[in-house]
């Protein structure tokens, strides 16, 4: 049964393109180098002075997740990067079985 994974991040909206660009060269190809990894998915919304940051991704297991989220796997994975861009760090991600897909 495939994982749903979902992270969110909040940036400053002047920053936000450049935090776009960044997701998209380091950390697309760092999930895409993971095994097991069947769809990524990032998008964005922006809103008022705020751009919202959500990260889907769909895993073929909990042990691919783990490759590379590390032992625990709901806790979010971040990039020294991110400390640039990021408003504030959520320390968790969200975890879903996908129990039907059309």
């Amino acid at each position: 049964m495939a994982i749903m994974r979902l992270w969110h991040g909040k940036v400053a909206i002047d920053k936000a393109d450049e935090y776009e660009k960044f997701m998209i060269e380091k950390a697309a190809p760092d999930y895409g180098s993971v095994d097991g990894l069947l769809k990524l998915y990032f998008q964005r919304r922006n809103e008022n002075t705020i751009a919202h940051f959500l990260l889907v991704t769909i895993w073929d297991s909990l042990e691919s997740i783990k490759k590379f989220a590390g032992a625990e796997p709901e806790l979010a994975k971040y990039y020294p990067e991110d400390d640039n861009f990021l408003l504030e760090k959520e320390k968790h991600t969200s975890l879903y079985e996908v129990f039907f897909e059309k």
